[in-house]
């Protein structure tokens, strides 16, 4: 069963306490509003650019070739296109090419995946229904840039004169994360654990937004605390001992790194203001993010900020879609907001939000092989996440599909504890390279938990 609730409502005695201690904290003023020592907030970093994509030849119709000819346009580092039926399928191909900021060099073409349905909240969920969701491609990262053109084909139909026609609506969208915000950074929390809660001056700089976002994580770290440092295995089965309310798991992995929102820049005013959560976590479906390998890990902040904006302002959806994410470099990071502890609920596999986490490696990995590092941070995370709720990686496990998916709603599938999103949807996704890791990712996240 979904919920979404509010923040108090929610959270045990411990957390509430945190959040009236907030509160008595002078906490930053909206980003419209004044400080009460005269100072302006100063919004956080990133904007976004849509477009309108027209028919390319004379014919204007929407079976003709559509996008935007080669134009000049403000920085952006992330691209994607939307429509306006989220029901509608995209058939056809999308391609961009992109002029690198300050220069005249332009990149080859590149395909944007375009990945029909398969990332989304499930049917019949308020997020689903909302009114603001749109169709849209996966993100593409292609880098600081200020040029862009874009077209998209439409496949050929039964006939080859009769292609199948394009969804209405069709938006360019040029996403900019924004430069990194002013003392933030995993960098800037040795390990999350430094000094007390009162004292912690990062409490200080927090909206009453993040401070929302933070105090979800209270038990795991200090408010604001841009870090959730990493646990033995000890610990963390005493800790998710309590957090179950008592009932022993002894099979819990040691508690992974994890990088905040807070610590990778989310701006939370983006989001909506409640949480969703749903039961429990049975399964983890592994995700890439297709949005390309180039990307260095100090980008990794930008890239999940970048892919955040498009998920909420772009594509419509109430927050990030995934649980986690995980870079090149084996980092974690906290993504759709509520607790990495919690049983968030999603929109990254469709139909199967319900009971489930998705973790999405940021890359394509179609051809190119994942590495190491970023499968060993799946087995990681999931030995520690799915420990919470007593699920082992290595087993099965019966989900009931909400619809939209290759599976009759109501319909109970048998799935593997670890899946792939291919699993549940007729998807590439997460690419056959990274597919093919799954089983030793599996193997490695049940020797984390000492089975």
């Amino acid at each position: 069963m979904f919920m979404i609730v509010r923040m108090r409502a929610l959270l045990p005695a411990s957390i509430a306490a945190v959040c009236a201690a907030v509160l008595a904290v002078p906490v930053s003023a909206p980003h419209s509003a004044s400080a009460s020592a005269g100072t302006q907030v100063p919004d956080l970093p990133g904007s976004t650019q849509s477009l309108p994509l027209n028919p390319l030849s004379a014919t204007r119709s929407l079976s003709t070739v559509q996008g935007l000819p080669e134009r000049d346009a403000k920085p952006f580092s992330l691209v994607g296109v939307v429509w306006s039926d989220p029901a509608a399928e995209l058939r056809g191909t999308v391609q961009v090419r992109t002029r690198a900021t300050g220069s005249t060099v332009w990149s080859g073409w590149q395909r944007v995946e375009t990945h029909n349905h398969e990332h989304a909240a499930d049917p019949g969920t308020a997020e689903r229904d909302s009114g603001a969701v749109r169709g849209s491609t996966a993100p593409l990262w292609v880098g600081d840039s200020d040029g862009v053109e874009v077209r998209v084909q439409p496949e050929a139909g039964a006939r080859a004169a009769a292609p199948a026609p394009l969804p209405g609506g069709l938006r360019l969208e040029l996403v900019d994360p924004g430069d990194e915000p002013a003392g933030g950074g995993p960098a800037a929390d040795a390990g999350g654990t430094a000094g007390s809660r009162a004292g912690d001056a990062r409490a200080m700089s927090l909206t009453a937004e993040s401070a929302a976002s933070s105090a979800v994580n209270s038990e795991l770290a200090p408010l604001g605390a841009t870090v959730i440092p990493a646990l033995g295995k000890k610990g963390s089965e005493a800790e998710a001992q309590a957090l179950s309310g008592g009932v022993a798991r002894p099979y819990v992995g040691p508690r992974p790194r994890i990088i905040t929102r807070k610590g990778w820049g989310a701006d939370e005013k983006l989001r909506e203001r409640d949480f969703g959560y749903t039961k429990t976590v049975k399964a983890a479906f592994v995700h890439h993010s297709a949005s390309g390998n180039g990307y260095t890990c100090a980008q990794a902040p930008s890239v999940l900020r970048s892919i955040y904006r498009y998920h909420v302002k772009s594509s419509g959806w109430r927050d990030i879609g995934y649980n986690f994410a995980v870079d090149k470099c084996g980092n974690i990071y906290e993504g759709r907001a509520g607790g990495v502890a919690k049983p968030v609920m999603g929109a990254h596999t469709l139909g199967f939000n319900t009971n489930s986490m998705g973790v999405a490696v940021l890359g394509t990995f179609t051809d190119s092989p994942p590495p190491a590092a970023a499968v060993n941070a799946v087995a990681r995370l999931t030995a520690w996440k799915l420990g919470l709720f007593g699920a082992n990686p290595a087993g099965k496990t019966s989900l009931v599909s909400g619809g939209g998916n290759l599976y009759k709603k109501g319909s109970k599938v048998t799935l593997n504890v670890i899946s792939g999103h291919r699993d549940g949807f007729a998807t590439e996704c997460p690419g056959g390279r990274l597919y093919k890791k799954l089983g030793s990712a599996r193997h490695s996240s049940a020797r984390y938990q000492g089975r």
